[in-house]
């Protein structure tokens, strides 16, 4: 087992560096190995970054009841939000490629800021469509799950599916420490006081970023963990809109991409466009408080941290596609009960936040690592970009959807049931993933 500590492997490289920082007497012999130091960081920012992308489930109740919007036209908002955050997957890993990590991700904040100082001041339901819908889409879909496998892949070789589980998790963590004080706020003293809480956040964590964010470990005079070998960037060629695309048409050519796409579809079908959208208002249906149903999700989320850094740690150890059959299967099976949970009582309902929240997220570290087998570790940023984009084309059609079938039938039961079976459905699709001999992940009948 490789340490988390480690010796620098080249001191003249990693000295130049610090004598351009103007800084002296930084070498060890041993040192903590920066990685995790920018693990830490992107860390805290996809944190902030599902914290925004959870706002939208508190601030539905009381923007319909405030301007009278229905919830289908602020469902839309949200779907384009959750389309976006998808769309810029592949596109924000190609920038990331030719402009550094870093860069990319300070722009994106700001571009967050400056939504976040708007919003408070919005009156017409277009103008929560251009700044939940576009611009947040935007910022938010370039601080996503491309960032954190862009990370793994170019800073880890051991630890990599841990490293991309703990950054998938995340989005729990977000969850588990905001969505009980943004519902608080909003709840005492109104939504306006919640936006500003967290561009707040935002605002203190951006200099963090541009301060200490590294793009590769080459910057730091590093290998990446787990060789010794220091291998120089090479910036991506090309134009920039066309190698995604690139990406894309070379991917398109195996069974298995078409796959891992087609489950992740459903997985967004199934979380954060259904359960992190409408969990919320589905249980003020029932009468149950803002504040209690934002506590659920919360709930979720810390079961969710745990199971994700679980299945991060697993992807390194166990077949992926037994990995997906178990969390789609199960997870099928814990959406199928859960009008009944909602109809029963709150013991049911943590009784499936407990359940559900333990496979939330879980599938994203098996998929990424079945991506990165499969097309290598200089393209999985943008491949896997792509995989999101189903994921969040799913989302975007089931945050939707569940709205207008609310607005239609009067109640949640068939979006949540529908979800369920298309999970059983995901389920079998990822056991059509088969290995090669030579550990290559291809589709059956490919």
């Amino acid at each position: 087992m490789v340490s988390l500590w480690r010796p620098m492997t080249d001191k003249a490289a990693f000295a130049m560096y610090t004598e351009s920082l103007g800084v002296k007497g930084m070498e060890k012999k041993q040192s903590l190995y920066y990685g995790w130091v920018v693990v830490g960081i992107v860390f805290l920012c996809l944190l902030v970054s599902a914290a925004i992308s959870a706002v939208p489930s508190v601030l539905m109740l009381p923007l319909e009841k405030e301007f009278g919007w229905d919830r289908s036209a602020i469902s839309g908002a949200a779907s384009i939000r959750i389309l976006l955050y998808g769309l810029m997957g592949p596109f924000s890993a190609a920038f990331m490629a030719r402009f550094g990590i870093r860069k990319i991700m300070v722009i994106s904040m700001l571009i967050l800021i400056f939504s976040l100082s708007l919003t408070p001041f919005m009156t017409t339901i277009w103008q929560m469509t251009l700044l939940w819908g576009v611009m947040i889409g935007i910022g938010t879909g370039s601080l996503a799950n491309a960032l954190g496998v862009s990370i793994a892949n170019r800073w880890f070789v051991k630890y990599k599916g841990l490293v991309i589980g703990m950054l998938t998790a995340s989005a729990a963590t977000g969850q588990l420490l905001f969505l009980p004080l943004i519902a608080r706020i909003t709840e005492d003293i109104g939504w306006r006081y919640a936006i500003y809480t967290v561009m707040g956040v935002l605002v203190l964590l951006t200099p963090i970023v541009a301060l200490w964010m590294r793009n590769h470990p080459y910057d730091v005079g590093a290998a990446a963990l787990g060789t010794e070998e220091i291998v120089k960037p090479v910036p991506l060629a090309g134009n920039l809109f066309l190698a995604p695309i690139a990406a894309l048409t070379e991917a398109a050519r195996k069974g298995t991409f078409w796959l891992l796409a087609g489950t992740f579809f459903f997985c967004g079908f199934s979380t954060n466009g259904l359960i992190g959208t409408h969990l919320i208002p589905a249980c003020g249906d029932y009468g149950i408080p803002i504040a209690t149903a934002a506590g659920l999700l919360s709930l979720m989320g810390l079961f969710d941290l745990v199971g994700t850094t679980l299945s991060g740690w697993l992807s390194d150890r166990v077949d992926g596609r037994w990995l997906l059959f178990w969390y789609y299967g199960l997870r099928g099976l814990s959406l199928i009960y859960l009008p009944q949970a909602l109809g029963t009582g709150y013991t049911q309902l943590t009784i499936f936040a407990v359940f559900y929240g333990l496979d939330w997220i879980a599938t994203v570290p098996p998929t990424a690592k079945l991506a990165s087998d499969t097309f290598g570790k200089e393209k999985a940023g943008m491949i896997f970009g792509w995989i999101v984009v189903a994921h969040q084309a799913g989302a975007s059609f089931a945050a939707y959807e569940a709205g207008f079938m609310r607005d239609w039938l009067g109640s949640y039961t068939v979006p949540f049931v529908t979800a369920g079976f298309a999970c059983l459905f995901a389920s079998l699709m990822a056991l059509r993933i088969r290995r090669s001999k030579l550990g290559q992940t291809t589709a059956v009948g490919a």
